[in-house]
């Protein structure tokens, strides 16, 4: 496809046409299994501020179904338009690498005319900027980048030397070189980087050198129509919880990295020191060692006696999440690596107060001591004792609960919507960077 002559910057207009690439997974998909996680929920909660903001969202990803093929208008200004890239039809992320030219060539003949030139006002008009979510699709918006001479701005929610620095005995020696080399390549060529917290821009400026001066924190939001303060023994009873005793949550895909063995066996010292305590886990497998990890977690349940007092839930609808949240008396994300950490967020929206350890994006979201605890490690005793710590003191609960909700006001997703919106406006006047 040609090179395009860039559109003349249209000064004091504020809506813009941007192409958001989800290419592994749908923002439509149902978070909490398979690749599906807080990565749909940023992608679909931020466009759809972004539209109701005045600008016109297209996001583009890989059909995995016949009947997925096409788009699908999710509200007005926001419309998902599911390719075909490779098999219609599920393909293991780790296999992902090799469709991303085919996924690529559709994007880009969607962005434009049949004889590849910018769409006219008439039908839309043409595209001010790409938005590419996790590095795979990186790859993609490097390309459109050059091919239609519109910014790109890349969000990569996990990056493998980060991971790899977490869990290195999880990476995959061949596939994470050549992911953190695109990494930096996508990180290089970005007009901008979108980072969650301040410690995501220090990994990406000291792990991938990226450019401070393009590196923009914009923090996820939380919809707080869904997710706020309600009726505990109501929201127990409505899901079908234990009405007495303290109920602990973990929420997130079953995979080694998130930690759900950690929860288990922080359970089993709460319950052998004595305490009433019940586990629910909301999530399913996730990864090439996702069913691994579920089964080795269920035998582990099994051998610390405790299966009575653990309950599995399949991943629910996000907005139904709430209740579960609202059922606990406790979150615990003990999590290996975590870019934001979403469930932390939901949950002290909700008034629950977190247990969760001290990486990433959780340890300045959670405040220590104020609307939860941080953990340094993944030691279950430590969790137990932060756990008991709270429990057994109902006015230091109360007070984070208050807390929680109080901090948990200021994350929104109109606010990171208005601050995009500004960025894209900033970014179409300027010249692009050019990466060699």
């Amino acid at each position: 496809m040609g090179h395009l002559q860039r559109p003349t910057v249209r000064v004091g207009w504020a809506m813009k046409r941007l192409a958001i690439l989800s290419l592994h997974t749908s923002p439509l998909a149902q978070p909490g299994t398979g690749d599906g996680g807080g990565m749909n929920v940023y992608v679909r909660e931020l466009a759809g501020a972004l539209a109701r903001a005045g600008n016109r969202c297209d996001v583009f990803t890989r059909a995995e179904s016949p009947d997925e093929l096409g788009e699908l208008v999710v509200e007005p200004g926001f419309v998902v338009h599911r390719v075909a890239a490779g098999p219609v039809g599920p393909v293991g992320k780790e296999h992902l690498e090799s469709l991303v030219p085919e996924f690529t060539d559709r994007v880009l003949s969607a962005m434009t005319t049949p004889s590849g030139t910018a769409i006219s006002e008439r039908d839309g008009g043409a595209y001010d900027a790409v938005h590419a979510n996790y590095w795979l699709s990186g790859l993609a918006g490097h390309t459109i980048k050059h091919e239609l001479d519109i910014p790109l701005v890349s969000t990569f929610h996990t990056l493998d030397r980060v991971k790899a620095e977490a869990m290195p005995e999880e990476v995959v020696a061949d596939l994470s070189s050549r992911r953190a080399e695109a990494e930096a390549v996508v990180i290089g060529c970005s007009d901008a980087v979108l980072a969650s917290c301040s410690v995501e821009v220090d990994q990406l400026i000291d792990l991938y050198d990226a450019d401070p001066a393009r590196v923009v924190v914009v923090p996820p939001g939380v919809d707080h129509a869904f997710f706020g303060p309600g009726d505990r023994i109501q929201a127990r009873r409505a899901l079908g919880l234990p009405g007495t005793g303290s109920l602990l949550l973990f929420v997130g895909r079953i995979q080694p990295l998130k930690g759900a063995h950690v929860a288990v066996e922080a359970l089993a010292e709460l319950r052998g020191r004595g305490l009433d305590v019940t586990l629910v886990i909301v999530g399913g497998p996730s990864g090439l060692e996702g069913g691994a990890t579920l089964a080795r977690l269920h035998e582990t349940v099994e051998r610390l006696g405790i299966a009575p007092h653990v309950i599995f839930r399949a991943p629910q609808p996000h907005e139904l999440l709430s209740s579960y949240y609202r059922a606990a008396d406790l979150t615990v994300v003990p999590s290996r690596s975590e870019s934001f950490g979403l469930v932390a967020l939901e949950s002290l929206a909700c008034g629950t107060p977190v247990v969760a350890s001290a990486v990433g994006g959780l340890s300045t979201l959670v405040i220590d001591g104020v609307t939860g605890t941080l953990i340094d490690g993944w030691d279950p005793i430590a969790y137990a004792s932060a756990v008991q710590g709270i429990l057994t003191e109902p006015l230091r609960a109360a007070r984070f609960s208050t807390a929680a909700v109080i901090d948990a006001r200021r994350y929104t997703w109109g606010s990171a919507a208005t601050q995009l919106s500004q960025l894209f406006d900033d970014l179409v006047a300027r010249h692009l960077v050019n990466c060699g």
